[in-house]
């Protein structure tokens, strides 16, 4: 029998913050991320669903002296009705979240086995950590974001990672799948060490990187670059993929 799905509506004051923890669990269902319309005085605002009888999604907000704490969680599987096999990496239900663009955040979001896409442009951030159990991950990051940190993992599907442009001091990306491919985009100029490996598919690395060992490949200034990124890729059967734009 099918199960109604409601939507929960998201929307917090920004309190003064000025940092924020977010924690986010969508059980099984899909997440996208990204930034409030600019002047929305907001911590975050958005639209939960959830399947009917499961209740509504669990949320904590904590500000004290301008660092904020949000955590969201979904109850049960979100999964309202029968799905083939060939559709399992889409999730039942999903969540819209839109978070404040000039709260420098630390993000970290999961999915059982949904789509998760982070469209983070014009944020501030200081570490991402995205995992679906199979689904496809999309992540856009930031211009200009500084010393980053990245991990975006799914057991199946496809990851997608762009960088943005001017980031400076020393960032990681790493992107990995179970069996699916990965595609990351640098932007041009940027001095990076690439980490790539696939292990049934293939391994596809622009040119302009130097490789230095059977998995390695690097800027030719990466040792002295004040503005930098290491990045692993790596995939259990899909093609890995890493270009410039």
């Amino acid at each position: 029998m099918v199960k109604n799905v409601l939507t929960d509506k998201l929307s917090e004051p920004l309190a003064g913050a000025t940092m924020a923890k977010v924690d986010v669990d969508v059980a099984e269902g899909n997440l996208t991320i990204d930034k409030l319309a600019d002047g929305e005085q907001l911590l975050v605002s958005g639209t939960l669903q959830y399947v009917e009888n499961q209740g509504l999604p669990t949320r904590s907000v904590n500000v004290s002296n301008g660092h904020a704490t949000l955590t969201l969680r979904a109850r049960g599987t979100g999964r309202p009705w029968f799905r083939f096999p060939w559709s399992a990496c889409n999730g039942g239900t999903d969540w819209q979240i839109h978070l404040n663009p000039n709260v420098q955040s630390d993000i970290v979001a999961r999915s059982g086995g949904g789509n998760v896409k982070l469209n983070l442009a014009g944020m501030t951030l200081t570490h991402v950590a995205a995992d679906t159990g199979g689904g496809n991950l999309d992540v856009v990051l930031p211009d200009h974001a500084e010393d980053l940190r990245v991990d975006a993992r799914t057991g199946g599907g496809t990851v997608t990672v762009q960088i943005g442009c001017g980031i400076t001091g020393s960032s990681t990306v790493h992107a990995h799948t179970g069996a699916g491919n990965v595609d990351v985009q640098i932007p041009s100029g940027l001095s990076a060490r690439i980490h790539a490996s696939s292990g049934l598919g293939k391994v596809i690395v622009d040119p302009q990187f130097n490789q230095t060992d059977k998995h390695t490949y690097q800027s030719s200034d990466f040792d002295r670059a004040a503005n930098k990124v290491e990045l692993t890729v790596d995939s259990g059967a899909g093609t890995v993929r890493v270009n410039t734009r």
